[in-house]
């Protein structure tokens, strides 16, 4: 015997066939075990409240319906009323992660629909205040006003009080209402005929380019792949509790 120090050469000991089997059944176990959110100290990050300052300036300059604001307060209202009677946080410090944040597929994606939904719109809003741009601006806004809402609203729904499910409720609302905001916006560019040439092709490239990319990203997407994901984490967490 080792004398309570730990095993040594003459104690027994686990054969090789043994040890093999046990490392792999580690392995394995660490694999199926989901990402995790870590808690989270802060509540926003600097993105959400550049989002949130874009959300108080289109809001203040009258270039966003009644309709469009109410429906951000709704789903901050729903959002919590969901979370308490529907979908209540399993895990509110380590909440599991559907996807690998440093995914570098993921993270291109991300950028791209910055690109197209936010950056490109917000430009051409400015430059359509120095041109006075006004109706290419005001079919512009409400787009730019709900996706700036609902990053903002995600970065709520990720400072670690939310389950799963409401986490991808906030995009699958969201993106659904945008598509309705974005035929409008089409239609005013097809229809417009006051302002420069390029700034109507710019306008009307820009409409085209968000109506793809939102609508792949809601059906074909989060719909039949995100969707599902989270709801398997989610049930399967359930099963643990149990």
């Amino acid at each position: 015997m080792s004398g309570g120090v730990g095993p040594t050469g003459s104690d027994i000991s686990l054969p090789k066939e043994q040890e093999v089997d046990h490392k792999e059944q580690q392995y394995h176990k660490n694999l199926r075990k989901p990402l995790t959110t870590p808690h989270k100290v802060g509540f926003l990050s600097f993105r959400q409240f550049n989002c949130l300052a874009v959300v108080i300036v289109l809001a203040a300059s009258g270039m966003v319906s009644v309709e469009d604001f109410a429906f951000v307060v709704f789903s901050i209202i729903y959002m919590y009323f969901m979370s308490k009677v529907a979908f209540p946080s399993l895990h509110p410090s380590k909440e599991p992660l559907v996807f690998n944040p440093q995914n570098k597929l993921l993270r291109l994606y991300v950028l791209i629909g910055a690109i197209i939904g936010l950056y490109a719109p917000v430009a051409y809003i400015l430059e359509g205040i120095f041109e006075g741009d006004k109706e290419g601006i005001k079919a512009a806004a409400p787009h730019v006003f709900l996706l700036a809402s609902q990053v903002f609203m995600e970065g709520v729904a990720f400072s670690g009080r939310f389950s799963t499910p409401i986490r991808a409720f906030v995009p699958v609302f969201y993106n659904s209402r945008r598509i309705f905001t974005i035929v409008d916006w089409l239609r005013a560019e097809v229809h417009k005929i006051n302002g420069s040439d390029r700034r109507i092709y710019v306008g009307r490239t820009l409409a085209v380019a968000n109506m793809a990319f939102w609508c792949f990203n809601l059906f074909g997407f989060l719909l039949p792949v995100y969707l599902p994901k989270v709801f398997n984490l989610y049930y399967s967490g359930h099963r643990e509790e149990d």
